[in-house]
């Protein structure tokens, strides 16, 4: 169809809305970095020009959904198409969201997180805007709905039926984890893989052994099978696109999740705000005091903090668990760095948990000289295991190579320019054959988005921030 693009379409990205502008049901199984967001943003555009659709249901993750609302629409949806949009929070009565339903020729997207899913008020309010409109219904990282016994797995399918159009996003390949397709493909349409129950999919495409676990018979899943005919059955209706299939992709692409703080962070990081400015307040400081403040300001949202004494203390945080959602949607290997010693050592506990022991190395001060030099090799080797390298920039940030990886995640970041420059690079050097991909996690409304806002354009906090200018920072 004729469609007036707002930003220019990659060549995969045109062939995916060939493929599915007009389709009831289609998944862009498109690795993370090669513009699925476009694309969507894109088909509901078309949609709505051809008089198919007023509506749009927009669901992603927490760490995710806001970048809708930012960046990913004003960024691709033409503005010669006029909307209304609105980004769901707990209450449904907030006047920016009285809009989602009125009438009239607007193009209306909603958008909202996967765990408002698990609420009534949440599937409420999605059910009254979907019965409002003709529309259609996305999930941005479908895997946050692959558990069918999940109450927001439930009400997402429960609802789609609302729905005429309806559309799955994720970096997952199949061969990943199969079973995880069933309720991503069910929300689609109960008939597309020819199992209407979970259980008779199951014995389709895993390999199960029973096992006792504390006096309990239960089947284990031991390996997948039929994985070609579950592939030819998804082909249909799907698109999938890795990096290595575009060769017309930006060499960088550098994107954030947002965090959200935790009740118990959120009242830490405003005693420790005040705290920071009763210090600062009529006393000459040097850039050591300076950074001493940012810094534990910086240790609460990523979930831990030194008290006077020395000791660390644990903080209740969502920063692991929106790095695992990230790890889920990357392909191939990745380099994720942490300032803080604390943290590595609880993702790698987290990776070792998920994905085996034999998946993660790593690179800071307390790895040996010897099990750093295998660590390279190791994610250098693309026949090894190893899938993640976890250190910190001042040790692991200089002068080796990482180009086994492509995606390169900052879990927290430090505050000197150099070493972000130089940690950056370690992807970034020849032999490398993909575009990369950065990804910070950052705490709105606190330091984190200072950390990053000023890295990004090139300040050496380190440096160049002090006295008076830091109260503003804080």
């Amino acid at each position: 169809m004729h469609y007036k693009y707002k930003s220019k379409p990659f060549a995969h990205q045109k062939k995916a809305l060939e493929m599915s502008w007009d389709k009831e049901v289609f998944a862009y199984f498109m690795e993370m970095g090669t513009g699925k967001s476009k694309v969507l943003i894109d088909n509901i555009a078309m949609l709505y020009n051809a008089g198919k659709i007023d509506g749009a249901l927009i669901i992603a993750p927490k760490g995710v959904y806001k970048n809708w609302f930012d960046s990913e629409i004003p960024s691709h949806m033409p503005d010669y198409i006029e909307k209304k949009v609105g980004l769901w929070r707990t209450k449904p009565d907030a006047a920016d969201l009285k809009p989602m339903f009125s009438t009239g020729a607007e193009l209306h997207i909603l958008i909202m997180n996967v765990e408002a899913f698990s609420t009534k008020k949440g599937v409420d309010f999605a059910k009254k805007f979907l019965a409002s409109h003709k529309t259609i219904m996305a999930i941005d990282e479908s895997t946050s709905i692959k558990n069918p016994q999940a109450k927001r797995t439930r009400a997402i399918i429960d609802i789609s039926i609302n729905s005429k159009y309806r559309r799955i996003l994720t970096g997952s390949p199949v061969t990943k984890s199969p079973l995880d397709l069933f309720a991503q493909c069910y929300f689609l349409s109960p008939f597309l893989l020819g199992h209407e129950s979970y259980y008779t999919f199951k014995i389709r495409y895993a390999i199960t052994k029973q096992v006792n676990v504390s006096g309990r018979m239960i089947q284990l899943v031991v390996g997948y099978r039929n994985l070609p005919e579950l592939s030819d059955k998804i082909k249909p209706f799907s698109y999938r696109v890795l990096k290595d299939d575009c060769l017309d992709l930006p060499k960088k692409t550098y994107s954030k999740r947002t965090v959200e703080l935790t009740d118990e962070q959120k009242k830490l990081y405003k005693q420790m705000k005040q705290e920071a400015i009763a210090f600062l307040n009529g006393k000459v400081v040097s850039s050591t005091t300076v950074i001493t403040q940012l810094m534990r300001l910086h240790q609460i949202t990523c979930g831990h903090f030194t008290s006077n004494d020395g000791v660390v203390q644990d903080v209740k945080s969502n920063r692991i668990n929106q790095l695992m959602d990230i790890l889920e949607e990357v392909e191939g290997k990745a380099v994720i760095w942490a300032h803080y010693r604390y943290d590595i050592k609880k993702i790698v506990e987290s990776i070792s948990k998920k994905y085996g022991e034999n998946t993660v190395v790593t690179y800071y001060g307390d790895t040996s000289t010897d099990d750093r030099q295998k660590a390279i090799k190791k994610i250098q080797d693309p026949e090894s295991p190893v899938r993640f390298i976890v250190g910190t920039p001042q040790t692991g940030g200089y002068g080796i190579t990482l180009t086994g990886a492509s995606t390169m995640i900052y879990y927290s970041n430090g505050y000197d320019l150099e070493k972000r420059q130089q940690s950056e690079a370690r992807i970034d050097r020849i032999g490398q054959e993909k575009p990369m991909t950065y990804i910070d996690l950052i705490c709105e409304d606190t330091i984190d988005t200072k950390i990053v806002t000023s890295l990004r354009n090139k300040v050496n906090i380190a440096t160049e921030i002090m006295g008076e200018e830091l109260k503003d920072w804080i």
